[in-house]
């Protein structure tokens, strides 16, 4: 209760600060969701039916066809490469008396001829074998006005559990999970039993979110100034597992609107994890972020800071993690282990008509830990985008700098990623 009530008051702080006339205008908070918007496919509203026969009448089939090639050039390792077909294919009911049902198969095959051999192959499109496919969703729906449940294999975006969408397999969740709006208001609670795609590992389909699985709860506020948030999770493990812990998050972005075509976003968030079961799961992070857009131009600076807590590291969750300076591959959980750690990523977007181009560089420093080791890694994010009606072509490349060669994130490595995908 005592952290709640402290993020609870740096959110009110906050909203007095950032308080000015202005638009809204949506943000990327982090290069990580940059790059996973990509691959995004937009939701179609599902049809209001008034017979039971008329929910399968009047179902509706989405998908994506995608394909990627992956290569990844080490100094100390296997160069690997991988290329890969799939996509996914989803069904759901028409909605009837705020009922409906859907269900989603996903799948990701090496093309074994521009892929590599045994330990030459890519794992991370489609598992050490070539093959993944899996029944990502499955869930049974009901919206009463505001109040919404969903029940089964679904997808969710919340900030220690989301879908990473930035290779071939995005996460899912086995979850139950309400919502109710009010006002400017969204209340959201749920408890999270297994998850699997790319983060969850491609070997072991449908891992748990802890021993006893994942209970969460949130508040989010939103209008044309402001975006603010309170998260709590409670994540259970065994002893020593590095999973579980008590997380209390918040995070605040304010939107001023200068002109026309200039604005100006502001964002601060905090995360604190208490450790349970002696997991070593143990961290204090905070971090600010700015962003200014002229016309098509967006330049941001992100900063983050883990304090030192000794033995004890910090846990982004499960998916790509809420960090503000969290980048393609490097985030801060890498270095933020029995140190004090901190990370400055800065960006440059450009929008021309259906292309976009992100550039990003990110320095990552951990002080001295209880060994006398310290950490520095830079990490560079080359990306570019095309997308026209419902074909997207996109290709990031990434470099990873270990500067003081303890070979953390892998080491000096470089990946380049291409795809293309249709969606219908």
């Amino acid at each position: 209760m005592k952290k709640v009530i402290q993020l609870s008051l740096l959110v009110s702080c906050l909203v007095s600060i950032l308080l000015a006339e202005g638009e809204h205008r949506d943000r990327l908070h982090s290069v990580k969701e940059a790059i996973g918007s990509v691959s995004k496919v937009q939701q179609k509203e599902l049809d209001l039916v008034d017979g039971f026969a008329h929910m399968f009448e009047d179902g509706k089939v989405t998908g994506q066809v995608r394909s990627m090639y992956s290569g990844v050039n080490y100094t100390n390792a296997q160069d690997i490469y991988a290329t890969a077909i799939g996509g996914f294919l989803k069904y759901e009911l028409a909605q009837y008396k705020g009922f409906s049902a859907g269900v989603e198969f996903v799948t990701s095959q090496d093309l074994d001829f521009v892929s590599g051999d045994g330990l030459k192959r890519d794992p991370n499109l489609s598992s050490l074998d070539g093959d993944y496919t899996q029944v990502s969703e499955v869930y049974l729906d009901y919206k009463y006005d505001t109040f919404h449940f969903r029940g089964g294999r679904q997808s969710i975006e919340t900030p220690l559990a989301d879908s990473d969408d930035i290779r071939m397999v995005a996460n899912s969740f086995e979850a139950y999970i309400a919502d109710y709006e009010v006002s400017n208001f969204s209340f959201q609670a749920g408890y999270l039993v297994a998850w699997q795609g790319s983060d969850a590992g491609l070997e072991d389909p449908w891992s748990t979110t802890g021993k006893d699985g994942t209970y969460l709860a949130g508040v989010s506020y939103s209008n044309a100034l402001i975006d603010a948030s309170l998260w709590y999770y409670n994540i259970n493990g065994e002893s020593g597992d590095g999973v579980a812990n008590n997380s209390y998050y918040g995070d605040i972005v304010g939107h001023y609107h200068i002109t026309k075509d200039i604005f100006v976003h502001a964002g601060l968030q905090y995360l604190q994890q208490d450790e349970l079961d002696k997991s070593g799961v143990s961290s204090s992070i905070y971090g600010a972020t700015t962003e200014l857009v002229v016309y098509n131009l967006g330049l941001n600076i992100a900063y983050n800071k883990a304090s030192k807590r000794q033995g004890k590291q910090s846990f982004s969750g499960f998916g790509g993690g809420t960090l503000f300076t969290n980048m393609d591959s490097m985030i801060l959980d890498a270095i933020a282990v029995d140190r004090e750690a901190d990370a400055v990523v800065a960006g440059v977007s450009y929008e021309l008509g259906d292309f976009n181009f992100l550039y990003a560089y990110g320095d990552f420093k951990g002080d001295v830990d209880s060994n006398g080791v310290k950490e520095h890694i830079v990490e560079q994010n080359v990306g570019i985008s095309y997308e026209h009606n419902d074909f997207t072509l996109g290709a990031i490349y990434t470099q990873d700098d270990d500067k003081e060669d303890t070979l953390s994130n892998d080491g000096d490595w470089n990946n380049i990623r291409v795809l293309l995908a249709y969606n219908f």
